[in-house]
């Protein structure tokens, strides 16, 4: 386990072959720099690794949406810690239904409970662990959690210039796609003079997050293969969040999108998403190529 985030003291982590994400998600705290998902790489129905230090002080269940064009749970849960770095402070943490109990203590990396494929995902969302740092007295509803710090430094890169590769996985729900040219922790885009990295779901979502290694100017344009895919509209320590202005993409002549994350220690995949399960078949080792208009 790696530490990927940290607020008020808190320190998040993800096993060192997973990936995060600050900003693929429609939910608020994914556009106000106060969420964090952690994907540990296993299946549903796997043991959730503990992402933080703490002491387990709440557990409630919640009734979630029916899934749309996927079956899931309907039954979500709300796992509260008091974090032991920082005792004034609690997590949030979703999508986990608890193996502990009140009054356990967990450590990064301790079995926390089962990967929930809950009614709150879209149909292509992979298992993940949602963190939040929140105040004693406000622990639970969508907005009010603390902004998050991004802690690893990106590797900076030559901005992606073709979205074409190669397939390693391809299912009803989404294809992986191993692009062709050598990247580290995610896919890099341009935003104005700087190199940033996507995290974001393109274009199905509002807006586009970008991680950088310096202040990102608070107004710029971020281009993906030379085409503008949005605008910058806010700022947080290193990162920013864009408005997308909805750029149209098509594999074989069908429209999809794109599914961006932050990758720790293996290869960045661009996945693919169809406008519905089954709609867009590729073939593994497949070579494809996408449109960008």
């Amino acid at each position: 386990m790696k530490p990927v985030a940290s607020s008020e003291g808190v320190n998040i982590h993800c096993p060192e072959n997973g990936r995060f994400s600050f900003f693929n998600s429609p939910y608020p705290p994914h556009h106000s720099f106060t969420g964090i998902d952690v994907y540990p790489k296993r299946d549903f129905g796997d043991i959730a690794p503990s992402p933080v230090t703490g002491k387990v002080t709440r557990i409630r269940r919640v009734k979630c949406p029916k899934g749309k064009m996927f079956k899931g749970s309907i039954y979500d849960y709300v796992l509260l810690l008091r974090s032991l770095e920082n005792p004034e402070r609690w997590v949030k943490i979703l999508h986990v239904e608890p193996l502990v109990k009140v009054g356990d203590t967990v450590e990064p990396g301790e079995d926390l409970g089962v990967l929930l494929r809950s009614g709150f995902f879209d149909f292509w969302t992979d298992p993940h662990i949602h963190v939040e740092v929140r105040r004693p007295s406000d622990p639970i509803r969508a907005r009010g959690g603390f902004k998050l710090e991004r802690l690893i430094k990106i590797d900076a890169a030559e901005p992606l210039r073709k979205l074409s590769g190669r397939v390693v996985e391809s299912k009803p729900e989404y294809s992986l796609i191993a692009l062709n040219g050598r990247f580290k922790q995610g896919i890099p885009v341009d935003l104005d003079a700087h190199i940033g990295l996507l995290d974001a779901g393109i274009p199905h979502y509002r807006w586009i997050g970008i991680h950088t290694n310096v202040n990102p100017p608070s107004s710029g344009i971020i281009r993906l293969c030379n085409k503008k895919i949005g605008t910058v509209k806010s700022v947080h320590s290193n990162m920013c969040i864009a408005e997308c202005c909805s750029p149209t993409l098509t594999l074989n002549g069908k429209p999809v999108g794109l599914s961006l994350y932050m990758y720790l220690s293996s290869t960045p995949l661009m996945k693919i998403v169809p406008r519905r399960p089954g709609e867009v078949i590729l073939r593994k080792l497949e070579n494809v190529s996408l449109s960008l208009y």
